[in-house]
This record gives C-alpha cells, structure tokens and sequence, in this order.
C-alpha cells in the first residue's frame, strides 16, 4: 500500500513539475500569446482533473494506513486541486474581459495551491 501511495505521489509531482517546469514556458517561446492561450486553457483544467482522480484514489488507498498525516495528504490534493480546476474558468474570464488585477490574484492563487501540493507529495515519501 504504500508503494502505491509513494507511486502516486511521484506521478502526480512529476505533473506538476512537467507542466510548470517544461510544458508551460515551452509553449510560450515557441507559439504567440494568441496562440498559447487556447492551448493553455485546454491542457491546465485536465492537469487538475487528472490529479485531483490521482489524489482522490490516493486518499481511498492511504484510508487504510494508520498515519493521520498520510491521509490528509491526498485529501488536500484533492480539495485544492478541484479548487483550482473550479478557478479556471473565472480566471479565463478575468483575462477575456482584461481584468488583469482579477487575472493576478486568481492566477497567485492556483499557482501557489499547485505549489502546496507539489511540496505536500513530495514530503509524503519521507513520511511514510
């Protein structure tokens, strides 16, 4: 059970990090701003659907291990990763409308949530 949650937890960072790391930039140097949004505005709601199932699989597996903490871990991934699906189209619609205040904040807000499930699945291998 705990591979599987060690498993886990290294999927759903090396998402992030290949999204934000690699995906991201990456599009942005080779397409235009006009370009990449569409593309963007495809690729990140799927990221955190997918890793809100990864975190929601993970929560049902971690249920069975007897540490509180290695429960709440995948619970949180879960929650803020829906949290920040849910932003998305506000977020969208906060740049559509040119709203670039509205845009930032949203945007600071997904970001630094990403960041702590990033951080929080990354320290699940030292906890278990």
């Amino acid at each position: 059970m705990n591979s599987l949650l060690i498993l886990l937890s290294g999927i759903i960072s090396g998402m992030i990090i290949f999204q934000s790391a690699l995906v991201a930039p990456t599009i942005f140097n080779i397409l235009s701003e006009e370009q990449a949004g569409p593309f963007l505005r495809k690729i990140f709601p799927k990221l955190f659907l997918t890793i809100t199932f990864l975190g929601i699989f993970s929560f049902v597996i971690a249920i069975f291990n007897e540490k509180l903490l290695i429960t709440l871990i995948p619970l949180t991934t879960a929650i803020l990763m829906t949290i920040c699906y849910l932003l998305v189209p506000m977020t969208n619609r906060a740049r559509d409308d040119d709203n670039s205040k509205l845009f930032s904040r949203l945007h600071f807000v997904s970001v630094s949530l990403t960041v702590i499930v990033l951080l929080a699945n990354i320290s699940l291998v030292f906890l278990i």
